[in-house]
Formats: C-alpha cells, structure tokens, sequence
C-alpha cells in the first residue's frame, strides 16, 4: 500500500453495526493515518452529526436499527456537505443503483479491495467542500 496524504484533521465516521467491520475498516483507516470514528448503531452516528462536523462517513447498508440509506437521507438533512461512502456484504444490483441515485460517492461490496477503498476515502475528502 502507498502512503496517501491526508487532509488535516479530516475525522471519518464509520457505521456499522458488526463490530468486526468496526474493528477492521477502523485499523485500515488509522494505518494510512485517518482519525477515526466508530459507530456501531445508527442512531448515536446521527446524534454525533446533529452537533459535529462530518466530511465523511462510511455507512453499511444493512442494519437492524435502520438501513443506511436511510441514514444517508437523515444525515445529508443535517449536513448537506457530508460525503458518504456506502459498504455491505449482499450483493444487490438494486441497492446499488438505488444507493448510487441517492448520490453516494462510492458503493464497495465487503470484501473489497482495501487499497480502492482507501483512494474512495482520500478522494472523497479531498473533494470535501470547506
């Protein structure tokens, strides 16, 4: 993996209810130096945004307390800048579509390739508005 440059102090949000996923995007984040910030339900992600900035957040699509497109919606209410990255596990062309029309700035399906998903986060970040 080649070292990426980073904006400074850029924190990425990262929800998702499996706290394997948590743990292992978290640590591929952290090793090409990005703050990280976890969540492992929905809800505490949004009450983080009501009152946080958030340039990027890493969402999974399929969770039991809500669906992370309908965090997105909720999300892109509160911070209309906010970038979101969608991951999951099913591999559904439908949600996919559906998730790329809601205007995600990318859609991995787990596993993915750690070194696509982290050019998707440098990407996204620096593209952030300010």
């Amino acid at each position: 993996m080649t070292p990426i440059e980073k904006p400074p102090d850029e924190t990425v949000c990262l929800v998702d209810d499996d706290p394997a996923v948590l743990k292992s995007i978290g640590r591929l984040l952290a090793s090409e130096g990005f703050s990280v910030r976890a969540f492992d339900r929905p809800k505490c992600f949004l009450d983080y945004a009501r009152t946080n900035r958030v340039p990027l957040v890493v969402l999974d699509i399929w969770m039991e307390e809500m669906n992370g497109l309908e965090v997105q919606a909720q999300v892109g209410a509160l911070s209309p800048d906010t970038r979101v990255i969608i991951i999951t596990g099913r591999d559904d062309s439908a949600t996919k579509r559906a998730a790329l029309r809601s205007g995600v700035f990318a859609f991995f399906t787990k596993p993915f390739d750690g070194d696509k998903f982290l050019g998707a986060v440098q990407m996204a970040l620096t593209l952030q508005v300010h």
